[in-house]
């Protein structure tokens, strides 16, 4: 099978896969673009590259009283933010001038990139096309890859077209990812060829977070650097968004169906919501939890004790339940024949097809209140529909002008987003969040696979006056500091210098701010981080000189060339080759002799020439190795080591004096 590399030569090729059924004899195949244009497409793709406005930054917004109730605790309060959704590495972070030539592939969301009817006044429609745009502007090389299928999505431009616009601006094109089995079941070897030649990942298709998927998930493995773009971002901002408390009430406003299905999520959402508002099929089964008659044709099988306990916690809360008091119902028997029915009375051989006026009003007069947020998903749909329905219009109306005033509007899911936009005679103001799914997940407290495998980046500032008491002393930092002991050990005993232990065990560095608090330390502190995507983002912050890093034993399983998650990665290498003084030194060493031999190679091959082996190291001794601790104070894993006579591999670098 030809690599990416070489089907990346010349760059101005435009790529599609070849859907053969037999993936051993797949090929990529080369579609060069006709002559003639398209004038739709052509203008579809000059707002794609020239039309996006923005600072080539990148730079984005940031995005009570009321307690939860302790059965019913939501997962992210449980379990804190950064576990549910973790911070990561993202485009407009990452620097810009690390992107120049490199090959970026950007897995894409045809859905909001390639429609021909989009509006860019949407900001999802805006974020995405700034990436595209950002990294254009950084003399990338980029490879699109998306679910693009002519079959399902008849509104987007036909892909001869599309090659015809890409091909202008030098980008390259992978489409219908989806119709391989390989895409789908997240094949690393499918993932491994996809990435074939690629720097750096960047994932714009958040609709597609919540599932595991090759070209989302399995590529990051092979790419050195995997980050969000601008959209992804965005996206993300608006889910957390929903679970913070920056504008109250928060009213909730929920159509659809299958309540038993969603149960946690609803829970989860109503311990942060101050009001729940059901406007779709769920509301027979609310009004029953809450004691009311309902036709048991119009209950969910199967859902009575997950309403019930929903409703337990909104009382729990003390937060309003609203359910429709009316509804417009068709006879089963005379067509399109229409009449209003108060809740509890709808007759017998009447279906309910919408919601009523007294409902609408009562959701108007609830979201009267000023400087309130307010979140509606799912349909307002029953079983039975009639074109007449205007209920959802009405309701899109109601949030439209609340959107257009100090009211946070966000909006979940395809049917109701459509609803608000063919109502919306403005420019939106409102939040969309378009696939349901993936904020469905979210509130039941899944990790989306998606999220997950980006790189990670370090959320806060460090605050180095509270954490030093003399914060401009030279710093020492180990990374993968484990319990802490030879790092706690190198404090004791050089109290001129401070010290930082970078570690993504969470225990173990709760473990170590103990015992930094009861030995009474000033000059010692540890992160829970993963320093191979943070260790730039955190140690660049610090104002005194970065005399020393150290990597000890890192696990073995974890530093094999093909596996993606290495500690030690080209960025990392350089962030430290960058970071330390003139003179400044790097300390390598492990108990496994490959590991130790792959550690100096990755830092005399990406130190940008600036290390090289201490002098004071007699590389004819030992094989080229230390044969004593230069501290003489040993980690845990040393000490065990040493105890049942194995030896350890050492290594001094010093970094060059000569800046070139």
């Amino acid at each position: 099978m030809m690599s990416m590399s070489q089907l990346l030569h010349p760059l101005g090729a435009i790529l599609f896969f070849n859907n053969a059924r037999d993936p051993r004899g797949r090929v990529f195949k080369w579609v060069p673009p006709k002559s003639g244009s398209y004038v739709s497409i052509n203008a579809v793709f000059s707002r794609l590259f020239v039309g996006a406005r923005s600072s080539s930054h990148g730079d984005f917004p940031p995005a009570g009283s009321n307690e939860t109730s302790a059965k019913h605790k939501a997962f992210f309060r449980e379990r804190g933010e950064s576990d549910a959704l973790p911070y990561i590495q993202t485009l407009g972070k990452f620097p810009k001038e690390e992107l120049e030539d490199k090959v970026v592939m950007v897995r894409f969301d045809s859905a909001i990139l390639l429609r021909e009817d989009q509006d860019h006044t949407v900001q999802s429609n805006f974020y995405a096309h700034l990436t595209i745009k950002y990294l254009l502007e950084a003399r990338a090389r980029i490879v699109l890859v998306s679910d693009w299928n002519d079959g399902i999505n008849s509104k987007f431009p036909d892909l001869q077209s599309v090659a015809e616009a890409l091909e202008m601006v030098k980008v390259l094109l992978l489409e219908n990812l989806s119709e391989f089995k390989e895409e789908v079941c997240n094949s690393l070897e499918f993932a491994e060829t996809l990435s074939s030649g690629v720097d750096i990942f960047v994932n714009e298709s958040f609709s597609q977070s919540h599932k595991v998927l090759a070209s989302t998930v399995g590529v990051t493995r092979f790419c050195y650097s995997s980050i969000a773009g601008f959209h992804f971002e965005e996206s993300l901002r608006k889910l957390k968004d929903v679970v913070e408390n920056d504008k109250r009430p928060h009213i909730a406003i929920i159509g659809g169906t299958n309540l038993s299905n969603k149960a946690a999520a609803l829970c989860s959402l109503a311990s942060v919501c101050d009001g729940l508002v059901f406007v779709g099929m769920m509301s027979f089964q609310i009004m029953h939890a809450l004691g009311l008659l309902v036709p048991i044709n119009h209950l969910e099988l199967g859902a009575t004790k997950a309403a019930s306990e929903l409703v337990q916690v909104a009382q729990d809360r003390n937060i309003p339940i609203l359910y429709p008091k009316d509804f417009w119902c068709l006879n089963e028997n005379v067509p399109n024949q229409l009449e209003l029915f108060p809740a509890h009375a709808i007759s017998k051989g009447w279906m309910p097809v919408d919601i009523g006026p007294r409902t609408l009003d009562e959701i108007k007069t609830l979201l009267k209140k000023s400087k309130q947020k307010a979140t509606w998903t799912g349909p307002v749909k029953f079983k039975s529909r009639h074109s007449s329905a205007i209920g959802a219009s009405k309701l899109a109306c109601i949030l439209n002008a609340k959107s257009q005033g100090d009211c946070d509007v966000t909006i979940v899911g395809s049917v109701a987003c459509k609803t608000m936009t063919d109502e919306s005679s403005s420019i939106p103001a409102f939040s969309v969040i378009e696939n349901a799914s993936v904020w469905w997940d979210f509130l039941k407290g899944r990790k989306l696979p998606g999220v997950m495998a980006l790189d990670r980046a370090y959320a806060l500032e460090v605050d180095w006056k509270s954490v030093y008491s003399e914060p401009a002393q030279p710093l020492v930092v180990d990374i993968g500091s484990g319990n802490g002991l030879f790092l706690l050990g190198m404090a004791k005993r050089w109290e001129h210098l401070n010290f930082l232990g970078l570690e993504i065990n969470e225990k173990l560095v709760r473990r170590c701010l103990i015992a930094v608090h009861q030995s009474n330390l000033k000059n010692g502190y540890f992160i829970a981080t993963n320093a191979t995507s943070t260790f730039c983002s955190i140690v660049s912050s610090y104002p005194g000189d970065v005399i020393l890093v150290s990597i000890q034993c890192p696990n073995p399983d974890f530093n094999k060339p093909e596996h993606r998650w290495r500690m030690l990665q080209k960025s990392l290498v350089e962030a430290v080759a960058d970071l330390l003084i003139p003179n400044g030194k790097v300390f390598l060493q492990s108990d496994v002799e490959a590991v130790a031999v792959r550690m100096k190679e990755q830092f005399l091959r990406y130190g940008k020439g600036k290390l090289s082996i201490s002098q004071a190291q007699d590389t004819t001794i030992n094989r080229g190795w230390l044969e004593e601790n230069p501290f003489g104070i040993r980690s845990d894993w040393e000490q065990h080591v040493l105890d049942r006579g194995a030896p350890m591999y050492r290594l001094m670098l010093l970094k060059s004096n000569n800046e070139q």
